[in-house]
This record gives C-alpha cells, sequence and structure tokens, in this order.
C-alpha cells in the first residue's frame, strides 16, 4: 500500500470512543445490482470476446457477484472465479467458445494485497510479452468498467433508514467508509447524496483491502467491543473478524429491513454494550442464509 495512503488511514481523527466502519455498494446504496448488470457484465462480454455465450456469462456472473457468498469481492479475483463457473458449464463446452484463463492476472493476484488500476498499470510495465499484452486487455476492460459506471450510475440513492442511521450513530460513533470501490465512484456517490459529511474518511481500493482498511484507522484507538463492521457481503464479516471487530449484516434482498433494524435497535445494543453473542450471532446466521456457494444451474441438475 502506498505510504500516503497508510499515512490517511493511521491519521483517522478519533473523536469518540466508538467506531463504525460502513461498506457502501449494495451495502449503504443500491448500487450493486445496476453496476454489475448495466456496467461490469456488458464490459466483460464485450471485452473478453463471450458473446455467444452472454446468456451463461451474465448469468454466471451475476452469480459470483450478487446471489453467493463470494459477493461484494474485488472486481479481479472475481472475474477469475466468474471464468471458473463459466469454464465448467456443459452449455459453454457445447458451444465451443474458449473461457479465458487469464494466468497473468491470476499469477499478479497471488501477491498483489491491493488489486486495483494503479496496482494493474504498476505490474504491466514488470512484464512482458503475452502476459504484458493479456495485462493491458484486463486494464481496458477494467477502465472500461469505470467509465461505464460514472456514465451510468448517477441519483442512485442510499437504502431508506441509511441516512438516520447515519445520522444517530454519528452522535456516538467515528465513521468511516470501508470499500473495495475505486475512491473516485465512492466519493462522488456519497457527495451527491449528501452523506459523505457522515464520514470523517472514505476509503477505497486504493487503500488496501478492508481488513487493512479498518486495522490501519481503527487499531489501538477502540476497544474492540467499540468496533462495529456495517457491510452485506461475507468479505466484510471476514474483516470484521480479522480486526476482532462486532458485525452488523445488510441482508441481501432485505436491506431496507436490515437499516430499519439497525436504526431501532441493534445500534442501541452497540452504544448500550450488549451487542455481541446471542443477538449478533441470530444476526449472522440469517445472513450467511442469503449466500449459497452452490451455483442455481448445478442445483437444477443435481
Amino acid at each position: 500500500m502506498p505510504e500516503t495512503y497508510t499515512q490517511r488511514l493511521t491519521a483517522f481523527p478519533k473523536a469518540h470512543e466508538y467506531f463504525m466502519g460502513i461498506d457502501s455498494d449494495g451495502c449503504a446504496f443500491d448500487s450493486m445490482e445496476i453496476k454489475h448488470k448495466e456496467c461490469f457484465i456488458p464490459n466483460t462480454i464485450k471485452h473478453f470476446g463471450l458473446q455467444a455465450i452472454s446468456r451463461y456469462t451474465r448469468e454466471t456472473a451475476e452469480f459470483v457477484n450478487l446471489y453467493s457468498k463470494w459477493r461484494g469481492i474485488n472486481r479481479f479475483p472475481a472475474l477469475a472465479l466468474t471464468f471458473d463457473f463459466l469454464a465448467q458449464r456443459p452449455e459453454v463446452h457445447a458451444r465451443g467458445v474458449p473461457v479465458p484463463r487469464l494466468e497473468a492476472m491470476r499469477d499478479w493476484l497471488t501477491h498483489e494485497t491491493t488489486p486495483g488500476n494503479p496496482a494493474l498499470e504498476a505490474q504491466i510495465q514488470s512484464v512482458r510479452g503475452s502476459a504484458a499484452a493479456e495485462l493491458r486487455s484486463l486494464l481496458a476492460w477494467s477502465r472500461a468498467v469505470n467509465a461505464t459506471v460514472a456514465d451510468i450510475v448517477h441519483g442512485v440513492p442510499p437504502f431508506p433508514f441509511v441516512r438516520d442511521c447515519l445520522q444517530k450513530a454519528s452522535e456516538q460513533a467515528d465513521i468511516m467508509v470501508v470499500s473495495a470501490t475505486p475512491f473516485e465512484a465512492l466519493e462522488r456517490e456519497w457527495k451527491e447524496q449528501d452523506i459523505a459529511r457522515y464520514a470523517a474518511l472514505i476509503a477505497g481500493q486504493e487503500m488496501g483491502t478492508k481488513t487493512e482498511q479498518l486495522r490501519a484507522a481503527s487499531e489501538g484507538k477502540y476497544g474492540s467491543d467499540r468496533v462495529l463492521v456495517i457491510g452485506d457481503a461475507p468479505s466484510d464479516m471476514q474483516a470484521a473478524r480479522a480486526n476482532d471487530a462486532l458485525f452488523y449484516p445488510i441482508n441481501p434482498g432485505a436491506e431496507a429491513e436490515s437499516w430499519e433494524r439497525l436504526l431501532a435497535e441493534a445500534l442501541d445494543k452497540f452504544f448500550a454494550g450488549t451487542y455481541q453473542a446471542k443477538y449478533e450471532a441470530a444476526l449472522i446466521a440469517d445472513f450467511e442464509a442469503c449466500l449459497p456457494d452452490t451455483p442455481p444451474w448445478r442445483q437444477e441438475r443435481a
């Protein structure tokens, strides 16, 4: 992680005794569906020549990024996983369409802890031949995704009750946006909806993984029972656990209800020190039931 990013995170200003890290896409904002269905997937089909299997590409990418336990992971590992699932589908084999392996990307991901466009650009400079050509194509895809997001995703409001939760929480907690989305998009969306004022810092993919963001900003400043991570994906929960923090799930498909419950009871429990144990465990059990690891097309054949 670049030193300037580390410094910004470690300099996170403590003004309260409680800390809340909040994910953005699909958690605070109802933006996951439009970003993946209208921005990521069309560019994936176009840039990787998957027009002949567009139906299966779309179905597979939606499962990985929206409706599975991998929901919310970084775009590059998600692309690799999408192609792994796609390559296993008999419908794809029957059409004789080759699915890209992206070996150079996979090699890069084995050592890159902050996979984003800046890191990818640096990696391109360190390789040659077919690997460089593959990574240049990957960067073109990623840049096209960002451009499509900037062009299409506007005026998407936060989920109901998000604004009320931020207002209530900000009275007792320091708030940070913890996200794998590029910073430019995060800043634009939070400012557009006039809720950036509640966050002391907006951290995007350029600032490292969610685990790294949380650790750098909160470690040594708050008690573990006074750090709450709010997210809609297992990666958010894993980041919370890696930092001995509490986790509040926003259930996919029931986002408004999740935020309403946070406003009505969960925030009060967090600030009163009664959130952990049975209450948190029950919420997490419901959350995990929302996100399967077996694709629906496999279930249909079983």
